[in-house]
């Protein structure tokens, strides 16, 4: 079935749109969005896993201002909904394909030194592995002393060569993936649970980072 983005509430619309300009000026301070880099997106109206509508950030903009090409509609291919000289970010075919794994509300994508850092010092085991902090909490993994490992996949120049990477190593246990010396995306039922999402992943990934150096250090005394 075809679900028709006009018969989606304009309002719907606007408060998708409201919502990313607040979560752009939130990362944007926290310098998440180096050289315009980064995107976010909101999905709108009824969904199905092959027919869905989203809001993302246009392709190239400094995320730090505001202008009216910030953001614009695209399908579950990342194509276009309306007539615009905009174009999609580059990586809006990984959260098409993201959409139709999860059927979430919002995927925030975001570049750190911390999470670009440690997707490389794991690389080769293919996943980040966490234990025993509570921030694993916020993922709704309530376990005492939880285990994660927070995917790792290929940065391909090639976008949709990375797409299959996405498919393969999806985790529902864990909303989020991380792509090597790149960045994370996480996501969430809508733009709260996704903003809580990625806030966490970062503290986890400095945590990581600096007790790594901890356990390096001690290993040289």
């Amino acid at each position: 079935m075809s679900l028709d983005f006009l018969s989606i509430p304009t309002e719907d619309k606007q408060r998708a749109l409201t919502e990313l300009r607040e979560i752009k000026d939130l990362f944007a301070a926290r310098n998440w969005f180096p050289g315009t880099s980064g995107n976010l997106s909101i999905r709108v109206g009824d969904y199905e896993p092959d027919s869905f509508h989203f809001a993302i950030t246009a392709s190239g903009k400094d995320k730090s201002v505001h202008t009216p090409e910030d953001f614009l509609f695209v399908d579950q291919d990342g194509k276009p909904c309306e007539t615009t000289r905009l174009k999609p970010s580059a990586e809006t075919l990984i959260h098409c394909e993201l959409y139709r794994l999860t059927g979430c509300g919002a995927i925030f994508h975001t570049h750190t030194v911390f999470n670009n850092v440690v997707s490389e010092w794991f690389w080769e085991r293919g996943s980040i592995p966490v234990e025993g902090v509570e921030l694993i909490k916020a993922f709704n993994i309530w376990d005492e002393e939880a285990h994660i490992d927070i995917p790792v996949i290929p940065n391909y120049a090639d976008i949709p060569k990375i797409v299959p990477e996405v498919t393969k190593r999806f985790d529902p246990r864990v909303p989020g993936i991380m792509l090597r010396k790149h960045g994370i995306y996480a996501w969430g039922a809508n733009a709260f649970e996704a903003k809580r999402h990625l806030e966490a992943f970062e503290f986890l990934f400095e945590y990581v980072y600096r007790w790594e150096l901890l356990k390096q250090s001690k290993a040289s005394i």
